[in-house]
């Protein structure tokens, strides 16, 4: 079974295997990440090339050795060439002499395989690595006194360890470097001051306030995730930190513990739901009980690109970023108020604008710098440095406290696998060691600050504040300890050109100003308590962490930018169907519709109409308490323009959204409209309209009366379809009633138009008297005709049949063609 247990932990470890040479620690501080790391000068160029075996350490026991320990330092190899590798064996090399310095060891741990004059007696064979791909275990076990180590007077003793692989040829084809620290048993040095600074900032997750763009903070906080192990660490160890906090870490994770929040990748079409997340409630709670007693500092909101917005000019969201509306519900979430005041630049680093800036708003009430010892000199005096310096500003002096930058970098090497995690604790306590035996009687402090997102192996955090505790040449403090030490004066390098290349690009935050831009617009016409803000949302995307994945923050920025332009398209102007507007006549009113369809949040625009041909449309103006629309959440309004045209034709208006008293500027995109005039008014249609309908049932009627006479004439009863065919009433001989009878006094009687009688008639025995003025009538008696009527006999004068006459209602040519046929040949 112990074979079996060994076979599966020698499996565990394929990906944690490394190459013999460790990456050197010469990048510049805060960029390490970004830079490949060039091997030192005169290191061999069998370090600097790809192993053929890969080495791991597995156990280094104990981590303090005496004069009488039993060592133990074990590990794995693997062959990664792709062919058989003949005579593999391996060897320990070490130095039984202490190390002297603190330069001497990082030689050594780069790779450098110089000072290293003593073998371990014992080899061992590598059969089984000898084939491609195959793991097999190692290990050296020995005692301090079988390797000679020759303990130092009163002070911790430093010895290199190196593991060997080589091939038949006796040449080194894979290796590492680790150390083991001796403590004598007679004592007389000063242990180290070491203060820790935790980070706790994360990667921005959210594009606006209600939207993440993925969930990966929920593995961040769950147990064996980056944020947990770093609070589980301080919550078990015991071991004093100073937290360093970004509001927006807690602020997403006080958004995923209050209830349901959305989960939407950039460019996807929609959004995924999430339940309220327990494991985000869980996580503050712990880390409320972990950091319980220990002083924290808050960075400012997004932990802002503060030195590439100096250099643009944007400082304006610095100090947003600081305020206390982004910053304060810290306090709120913990129970408690800050208990250190401190600044820290990105990476350590920064120049005098950013330490101006970082100076106005995070040290105006006291407090120090946070910054990487690379930034800095050793005393001119020779003495050895050590964490508190000064630093002259605008404002005056201000301590700066200075990490450890060789220290940072071993604990960013941890983050790699299981392997680089041993190794780091063994040079974390090699380092530590090395500053207490370099001046023993003096006082030595130091500041242990990882990088902002430092992620460590598993239990590697919970391991380093437990030897800081433990570890006899240590002595763990708060970091105000350190701050109260008297500064050293120690020379600023400043900010060297060579890091403008890491900093955020100007296309980012160009495009992300334009953003800010438009959501300024957007909360300028909200009214009331604001609800939908894009302050916090521009700041994340200017945050530091944005600097090591820039297609990360495009597709980010974009999604921003779409979110923010629907989010004030819903404050707008409703076009028309078809974008169109009929208006019959020369004047008439144009309906606009302005809508707010937010769902909490109310708005105050002002409605601004522009005929884009004023001299063909003229539009009126609004009274102001019109055109200044409020609007609630949800909300509607119309409005009607006065317009006059000046004739025919399409013409185009915008309609646009002001901020009101904002001098003029424009809220949205707007809308354009075309307006279609006509020369008709309504009324006009409706007199024109009811003239043709009446005209139109004149001819309909017209056309029936005719063809009914045609049918009548046809059947030849000489009947025109209109009343009785009878003979009439007996009379004067008139062919109806209504007409004068006999006795009448000598007086004229003209037929009415559209009769069919003479113009001037007159029954017999009437005098004959003047011709009535006017044309004849249609149907008159041809011309030459006696007009008196000659004694011709009554049935030369008037037809026989009274109905053969044509009556009031026969008009026109019809009824006079039906007179001259009687005549002639009736």
């Amino acid at each position: 079974m112990k074979a079996v247990g060994r076979a599966l932990a020698l499996a565990a470890l394929l990906p944690c295997l490394t190459m013999a040479a460790s990456p050197a620690m010469a990048s510049p501080a805060g960029v390490r990440a970004r830079t490949p790391a060039k091997a030192p000068a005169g290191a061999p160029a069998a370090a600097q090339a790809r192993a053929q075996v890969a080495l791991a350490l597995t156990k280094v026991t104990p981590k303090t050795l005496t004069a009488k320990s039993k060592i133990e330092i074990s590990g794995a190899a693997r062959n990664r060439t792709g062919h058989a590798l003949a005579g593999l064996t391996l060897r320990l090399r070490y130095s039984a002499q202490p190390m002297t310095s603190r330069s001497q060891l990082d030689q050594l741990a780069s790779g450098q395989q110089t000072a290293l004059p003593n073998v371990a007696p014992q080899q061992q064979s590598l059969a089984q690595a000898t084939r491609p791909g195959v793991t097999q275990g190692w290990s050296f076990r020995t005692t301090a006194q079988q390797l000679g180590l020759r303990a130092p007077a009163a002070t911790p003793g430093v010895y290199p360890m190196r593991v060997e692989v080589l091939n038949s040829a006796q040449q080194v084809i894979g290796g590492l470097t680790t150390f083991l620290t001796l403590m004598p048993k007679q004592r007389s040095f000063k242990p180290v001051a070491v203060g820790w600074v935790l980070p706790l900032i994360d990667r921005m997750h959210r594009a606006n306030d209600r939207t993440f763009i993925d969930d990966e903070l929920t593995k961040e906080l769950s147990p064996g995730g980056r944020l947990h192990r770093l609070v589980e660490a301080a919550a078990t160890t015991g071991t004093p930190v100073t937290w360093a906090i970004d509001p927006a870490l807690l602020d997403d994770v006080r958004q995923m513990a209050s209830g349901d929040y959305y989960v939407k990748a950039p460019g996807a079409a929609k959004g995924v739901r999430k339940e309220k997340s327990k494991v985000a409630a869980t996580w503050l709670t712990s880390l409320k009980t972990a950091s319980k007693g220990d002083p924290y500092f808050v960075l400012p909101y997004g932990d802002p690109d503060v030195t590439a917005l100096v250099r643009r000019k944007a400082t304006r969201d610095i100090g947003v970023a600081f305020d206390a509306r982004n910053t304060g519900f810290v306090a709120q979430l913990l129970g408690r108020q800050p208990d250190a005041h401190v600044a820290w630049p990105a990476s350590g680093v920064g120049g005098p604008g950013t330490l101006e800036q970082l100076a106005r708003y995070a040290l105006k009430d006291g407090g120090s710098f946070l910054m990487s010892s690379s930034q800095f000199e050793n005393p001119a005096t020779g003495a050895q440095p050590n964490a508190t310096t000064a630093l002259q500003t605008h404002l005056g002096a201000k301590k700066a406290l200075l990490y450890d930058q060789t220290v940072t970098q071993i604990l960013d090497e941890g983050s790699r696998s299981a392997s680089r995690a041993l190794m780091s604790e063994q040079r974390f306590l090699a380092e530590t060691a090395m500053i207490a035996a370099e001046a023993p009687s003096v006082q030595r402090t130091v500041v242990v600050a990882p990088d902002r997102l430092w992620d460590p192996s598993d239990g590697l955090a919970k391991n380093l504040l437990t030897y800081t505790k433990a570890a006899s040449w240590i002595r763990e403090v708060p970091l105000r300890s350190v701050e109260s030490a008297q500064p050293q004066d120690r020379a600023f390098h400043g900010y060297s050109d060579d890091y403008e290349k890491f900093e955020l690009g100007d296309v980012h935050l160009d495009q992300t100003r334009a953003i800010a831009k438009r959501a300024a617009t957007f909360q300028a016409v909200m009214t009331g308590p604001v609800k939908i803000s894009y302050e916090r949302a521009v700041l994340r995307l200017e945050s530091v962490g944005w600097r090591t994945s820039p297609s990360r923050a495009k597709r980010a920025r974009k999604e921003l930018e779409d979110e923010l332009r629907n989010d004030m398209h819903r404050v707008r102007v409703v076009p028309p169907k078809n974008r169109r507007v009929l208006m019959g006549g020369s004047s008439g009113k144009l309906p606009v519709l302005v809508e707010n369809t937010l769902g909490d949040q109310s708005v105050k625009v002002r409605l601004v109409v522009t005929s884009e041909n004023s001299a063909k449309l003229k539009l009126g103006e609004l009274e102001p308490d019109d055109a200044v629309i409020e609007l609630g959440p949800g909300e509607r309004a119309q409005r009607w323009i006065p317009a006059q045209a000046a004739g025919n034709g399409n013409f185009g208006v915008r309609l646009d959204l002001q901020i009101p008293g904002a001098g003029g500027r424009t809220y949205g995109d707007g809308e354009t409209i075309t307006v279609t005039t006509t020369g008709y008014g309504r009324l006009a249609l409706l007199i024109t309209g009811g003239g043709l309908a009446v005209l139109f049932v004149g001819v309909g009627v017209r056309a029936i009366r005719a063809r009914r006479r045609r049918k009548a004439e046809a059947a030849g009863d000489g009947s025109t379809g209109m009343g009785s065919t009878g003979t009439g009433e007996p009379g004067g001989g008139l062919p109806g009633p209504g007409f004068p009878g006999p006795g009448i006094p000598s007086a004229e009687y003209s037929g009415a138009p559209g009769t069919g009688l003479p113009a001037a008639g007159r029954p017999p025995g009437v005098p004959a008297g003047p011709a009535a003025p006017g044309p004849p009538a249609s149907g008159t008696a041809p011309a030459g005709a006696d007009p008196a009527g000659p004694a011709a006999g009554p049935a030369d004068s008037w037809p026989e049949d009274p109905a053969a006459v044509p009556g009031p209602a026969a008009d026109g040519p019809a009824a006079g063609r039906g007179e001259h046929r009687r005549r002639d040949g009736g």
